[in-house]
Protein backbone atom coordinates (compact mmCIF):
# COMPACT_ATOMS: atom_id res chain seq x y z
CA UNK A 1 0.00 0.00 0.00
CA UNK A 2 0.86 3.53 -0.54
CA UNK A 3 2.01 6.24 2.70
CA UNK A 4 -1.58 8.04 0.51
CA UNK A 5 -3.63 5.10 1.33
CA UNK A 6 -2.08 4.64 4.91
CA UNK A 7 -2.44 8.13 6.18
CA UNK A 8 -6.11 8.43 5.99
CA UNK A 9 -6.74 5.17 6.76
CA UNK A 10 -4.77 5.98 10.18
CA UNK A 11 -6.69 9.08 10.97
CA UNK A 12 -9.85 7.21 10.15
CA UNK A 13 -8.78 4.26 12.93
CA UNK A 14 -7.88 7.01 15.43
CA UNK A 15 -10.94 8.47 15.05
CA UNK A 16 -12.64 5.39 15.45
CA UNK A 17 -11.12 4.89 18.93
CA UNK A 18 -11.53 8.03 19.95
CA UNK A 19 -15.38 7.48 19.53
CA UNK A 20 -15.19 4.52 20.82
CA UNK A 21 -13.68 5.72 24.34
CA UNK A 22 -16.12 9.01 24.54
CA UNK A 23 -18.94 6.52 24.02
CA UNK A 24 -18.09 4.82 27.03
CA UNK A 25 -17.81 7.60 29.34
CA UNK A 26 -21.25 8.83 31.67
CA UNK A 27 -21.63 12.40 30.31
CA UNK A 28 -22.97 13.44 34.15
CA UNK A 29 -19.12 13.12 35.23
CA UNK A 30 -17.67 16.04 33.39
CA UNK A 31 -14.68 16.16 35.45
CA UNK A 32 -14.66 20.22 36.94
CA UNK A 33 -12.01 22.08 37.53
CA UNK A 34 -13.46 23.73 40.49
CA UNK A 35 -13.19 20.41 42.36
CA UNK A 36 -10.80 20.91 45.29
CA UNK A 37 -10.70 25.01 44.38
CA UNK A 38 -12.08 28.01 46.39
CA UNK A 39 -15.91 28.39 44.92
CA UNK A 40 -16.20 31.86 43.04
CA UNK A 41 -17.44 34.51 44.86
CA UNK A 42 -20.52 35.93 44.36
CA UNK A 43 -23.00 38.93 45.64
CA UNK A 44 -26.43 38.44 44.64
CA UNK A 45 -30.00 39.69 45.22
CA UNK A 46 -31.97 36.29 46.60
CA UNK A 47 -34.60 35.17 44.58
CA UNK A 48 -37.49 36.29 47.17
CA UNK A 49 -35.98 39.44 47.98
CA UNK A 50 -34.48 42.22 45.45
CA UNK A 51 -33.32 44.26 48.67
CA UNK A 52 -31.22 41.33 50.25
CA UNK A 53 -28.38 40.20 49.00
CA UNK A 54 -26.14 36.76 50.06
CA UNK A 55 -22.85 36.63 49.03
CA UNK A 56 -20.05 33.58 49.26
CA UNK A 57 -18.63 35.02 52.40
CA UNK A 58 -21.77 34.83 54.21
CA UNK A 59 -21.49 31.16 54.00
CA UNK A 60 -18.19 30.30 54.88
CA UNK A 61 -17.88 28.18 58.07
CA UNK A 62 -20.87 25.88 57.34
CA UNK A 63 -20.49 22.78 54.31
CA UNK A 64 -23.62 24.12 51.99
CA UNK A 65 -25.01 22.84 48.38
CA UNK A 66 -25.68 25.02 45.39
CA UNK A 67 -28.54 23.52 43.22
CA UNK A 68 -28.81 25.74 40.06
CA UNK A 69 -32.31 25.17 38.64
CA UNK A 70 -34.64 27.17 36.47
CA UNK A 71 -38.28 26.97 36.59
CA UNK A 72 -38.35 26.19 32.56
CA UNK A 73 -36.72 23.28 33.70
CA UNK A 74 -38.04 20.11 33.29
CA UNK A 75 -35.52 18.04 34.56
CA UNK A 76 -35.42 20.53 37.64
CA UNK A 77 -39.11 19.48 38.12
CA UNK A 78 -38.44 15.93 38.20
CA UNK A 79 -35.36 16.67 41.16
CA UNK A 80 -37.59 19.04 42.79
CA UNK A 81 -39.47 16.65 45.38
CA UNK A 82 -36.03 15.18 45.36
CA UNK A 83 -34.75 18.18 47.06
CA UNK A 84 -38.22 18.64 48.78
CA UNK A 85 -37.18 15.55 50.90
CA UNK A 86 -33.49 16.21 51.38
CA UNK A 87 -34.15 19.64 53.13
CA UNK A 88 -36.79 18.23 55.22
CA UNK A 89 -34.70 15.10 56.17
CA UNK A 90 -31.31 17.40 56.22
CA UNK A 91 -32.25 20.73 57.80
CA UNK A 92 -28.97 21.61 59.43
CA UNK A 93 -27.69 21.67 55.76
CA UNK A 94 -27.94 24.90 54.10
CA UNK A 95 -29.44 23.74 50.62
CA UNK A 96 -28.84 27.55 48.37
CA UNK A 97 -30.66 27.64 45.02
CA UNK A 98 -29.04 29.23 42.24
CA UNK A 99 -32.34 30.25 40.17
CA UNK A 100 -30.42 30.83 36.63
CA UNK A 101 -31.17 33.03 33.37
CA UNK A 102 -34.98 32.83 34.71
CA UNK A 103 -37.89 35.55 35.72
CA UNK A 104 -38.12 36.22 39.02
CA UNK A 105 -42.04 35.96 39.14
CA UNK A 106 -41.58 32.94 37.33
CA UNK A 107 -39.00 31.50 39.93
CA UNK A 108 -41.44 32.69 42.69
CA UNK A 109 -44.48 31.01 41.71
CA UNK A 110 -42.47 27.79 40.55
CA UNK A 111 -41.05 27.57 44.37
CA UNK A 112 -44.88 28.66 45.53
CA UNK A 113 -46.40 25.85 43.74
CA UNK A 114 -43.84 23.41 44.52
CA UNK A 115 -42.72 23.91 47.84
CA UNK A 116 -39.71 25.62 48.75
CA UNK A 117 -36.52 23.28 49.91
CA UNK A 118 -33.76 26.43 49.88
CA UNK A 119 -32.24 27.94 52.74
CA UNK A 120 -31.76 31.08 50.10
CA UNK A 121 -32.08 31.21 46.73
CA UNK A 122 -30.00 33.78 44.62
CA UNK A 123 -31.69 35.53 41.67
CA UNK A 124 -29.10 35.08 38.67
CA UNK A 125 -31.05 36.47 35.39
CA UNK A 126 -27.76 36.62 32.86
CA UNK A 127 -26.31 33.11 34.15
CA UNK A 128 -23.24 35.11 35.31
CA UNK A 129 -23.06 32.98 38.65
CA UNK A 130 -23.55 29.80 36.73
CA UNK A 131 -20.86 30.76 34.25
CA UNK A 132 -18.26 31.25 37.13
CA UNK A 133 -18.85 27.84 38.42
CA UNK A 134 -19.18 26.38 35.07
CA UNK A 135 -22.59 25.39 34.29
CA UNK A 136 -23.46 23.38 31.44
CA UNK A 137 -26.79 23.44 31.76
CA UNK A 138 -29.70 23.13 35.15
CA UNK A 139 -30.10 21.06 37.17
CA UNK A 140 -26.34 20.86 38.84
CA UNK A 141 -25.23 20.31 41.85
CA UNK A 142 -22.22 21.36 44.24
CA UNK A 143 -21.30 20.91 47.89
CA UNK A 144 -19.26 23.20 49.02
CA UNK A 145 -17.05 22.53 52.36
CA UNK A 146 -16.83 25.40 55.22
CA UNK A 147 -13.59 27.34 53.99
CA UNK A 148 -15.45 27.64 50.65
CA UNK A 149 -13.72 25.08 48.86
CA UNK A 150 -15.54 22.85 46.05
CA UNK A 151 -15.60 19.19 46.80
CA UNK A 152 -18.61 17.55 44.49
CA UNK A 153 -20.03 18.20 41.21
CA UNK A 154 -23.09 16.37 39.99
CA UNK A 155 -24.48 17.55 36.37
CA UNK A 156 -28.46 16.45 35.44
CA UNK A 157 -31.06 15.96 38.72
CA UNK A 158 -29.90 14.31 41.19
CA UNK A 159 -31.81 10.62 42.07
CA UNK A 160 -31.96 8.89 45.17
CA UNK A 161 -28.98 6.78 44.49
CA UNK A 162 -26.79 9.68 44.08
CA UNK A 163 -28.10 11.58 47.24
CA UNK A 164 -27.76 8.19 49.45
CA UNK A 165 -24.06 6.85 47.70
CA UNK A 166 -22.90 10.25 47.23
CA UNK A 167 -24.14 13.76 48.24
CA UNK A 168 -25.12 12.29 52.15
CA UNK A 169 -22.19 10.10 52.52
CA UNK A 170 -19.67 13.19 51.93
CA UNK A 171 -22.00 15.74 53.46
CA UNK A 172 -21.12 14.15 57.09
CA UNK A 173 -17.88 13.53 56.01
CA UNK A 174 -17.31 17.43 55.15
CA UNK A 175 -19.42 18.18 58.74
CA UNK A 176 -17.50 15.93 61.34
Amino acid sequence: MKARTLIPLGVFLALVIFLAVGLTLNPREVPSPLIDKPAPAFAAPTLADADKTLRREDLLGRVWVLNVWASWCGACREEHPLLVDFARRQPAVALIGLNYKDERAAGGAWLQRFGNPYTDSLFDPEGRIGLDYGVYGVPETFVIDRQGVVRYKHIGPLTPDVIRNDLEPLLKRLAA
